[in-house]
């Protein structure tokens, strides 16, 4: 058996989120200087995007001559307020150009501190998710039989969990700072991505379900919802948590007719009356601008370059100026295979799935996330390095239970590696690679769907060990 060795000094997680804060103030601070002096700016595209939306906001009647808010109420109403969609590529929510209205009125930065603020939230949450909801349940044996030679493997994961508080402290402390020092999460925060406000309504959602306050978690899975579309995949592992917590509370019912109880069904209609909710409220502002920029325009969005996604290639061999021709030239078979639609069957079929496998038990809740979102990532049409943040999230969460995170993290790293080494042949030396970026972006696929397989059998084989219920 392996017997884990905890570091004996490990510092409190106070001096982490100090240490993780002087981090971000520091790369701000520099982006301000780099930016000033450089050509190659280190501030994302998207944060001017979202400061001009800001400034937008405040100027409905200045050089844009159609720049005022377009919704019912502010007709009627003749509301002062200019439209953020008149910055072109501006595709999020209104209410994060609102947030950011201080870009405008106090300094150009406060967005990043804002974004950086929330990396700390997320931080501190993880950490308060783990010694609360995750750890305590974790290192005693469950009374399940395990699976032939599967047997003795995970006795040798059980002996590497913490068991005494101040193991598991100094544990959580370890995980949360594995996300807060982790250069993907403060590089993207501290160029200016809005990310981590999502990632924060995320992990209040779960925070919320693991503590059984539905009620709570369904007005914020609605506010996430709102913020960008994807966190509707997570409804269905609630609905099937709640569903088991029915069905344990009565003998007699299934999961099937558990997700149709009175407290699923409460939960959905909370959830979905808050997501309504805010658009209306968008839509009588903003009119159908907001609809079509935040959400219609994803449903066909097409992005032939910048895009781990192997669908990238036919989208490309079709686009419009690309050698494609006219839409209307395109056969219906190729038409079909090219619509952002067709992605949606493996993509909805494997992250709804996973949500009501994995997700039903609360405590399981975390992996389920993750497992959805990975599928979701993976098979998404548009898929960049950012969108890999939706799913790392959850990782310091599932981390005690993963058996091989160093071979994961080598497949993981490795086939990304591949794909972007010829990446920067055309991006950057303008070479035609697109057939071997292609072939490279299906090795991508199988390389990562690969570690989601990996993961999900370390995990299945940890939780057989594991009474959590």
């Amino acid at each position: 058996m392996v017997k884990a060795n905890w570091p004996k000094h490990i510092p409190p997680f106070w001096s982490t989120l100090v240490a993780s804060a002087v981090l971000r103030v520091g790369l701000i601070l520099y982006s301000e200087w780099h930016d000033a002096h450089s050509v190659v700016k280190y501030t994302d595209v998207d944060y001017r995007v979202f400061s001009d939306a800001a400034r937008l906001l405040l100027q409905p009647n200045g050089t844009q001559l159609d720049n005022a808010a377009k919704g019912p109420i502010a007709r009627r109403l003749v509301l002062h307020i200019g439209s953020p969609y008149t910055r072109e590529t501006y595709r999020y929510t209104p209410l994060l150009a609102l947030l950011l209205l201080p870009n405008e009125l106090l300094h150009p930065s406060f967005g990043k501190y804002l974004f950086a603020a929330c990396d700390l939230v997320n931080g501190a949450l993880i950490h308060q998710i783990l010694l609360t909801s995750l750890l305590p349940l974790q290192g005693t044996k469950s009374s399940a039989p395990l699976p032939g030679n599967k047997a003795q493997t995970a006795v040798q994961v059980q002996d590497t969990v913490p068991h005494s508080t101040r193991e598991r402290d100094a544990m959580a402390t370890l995980l949360a700072g594995s996300h807060l020092l982790n250069p993907l999460v403060f590089s993207i925060s501290t160029r200016g991505s809005s990310e981590s406000i999502l990632c924060t309504f995320v992990l209040l959602t779960l925070y919320s379900a693991l503590r059984r306050r539905w009620d709570t978690a369904a007005i914020l899975l609605g506010v996430s919802t709102h913020w960008k579309i994807y966190p509707v995949i997570y409804g269905v592992s609630c609905l099937a948590a709640i569903a088991s917590q029915t069905r344990r509370t009565n003998k007699d019912h299934r999961l099937v007719r558990g997700i149709f109880c009175k407290e699923s069904i409460r939960f959905a209609i909370v959830s979905a009356s808050t997501f309504f909710a805010l658009g209306a409220f968008c839509y009588a502002i903003w009119g159908y601008p907001f609809l079509y920029e935040a959400f219609l325009y994803h449903l066909h969005r097409l992005d032939h370059r910048h895009n781990f996604s192997p669908y990238f290639y036919l989208t490309y061999l079709t686009y419009p100026g690309q050698g494609g021709g006219d839409f209307v030239d395109i056969p219906l078979w190729r038409r079909y295979l090219r619509s952002p639609l067709t992605s949606f069957i493996p993509q909805l079929t494997l992250s709804l799935g996973f949500g009501i496998l994995f997700g039903q038990h609360r405590v399981d809740l975390p992996f389920a996330w993750f497992a959805q979102t990975y599928a979701f990532v993976l098979f998404n049409r548009v898929c960049t390095s950012q969108y890999f943040l939706w799913y790392t999230l959850f990782l310091p969460l599932i981390a005690p239970r993963i058996r091989s995170p160093w071979l994961c993290a080598i497949v993981w790293f490795g086939t990304q590696a591949l794909w972007l080494a010829e990446a920067y042949r055309l991006e950057f030396l303008g070479e035609n690679v697109h057939s071997s970026l292609w072939l490279r972006g299906l090795i991508y696929l199988a390389g990562h769907a690969w570690v989601l397989t990996k993961v999900i059998d370390d995990y299945t084989v940890d939780a057989m060990y594991t009474t959590c219920r």
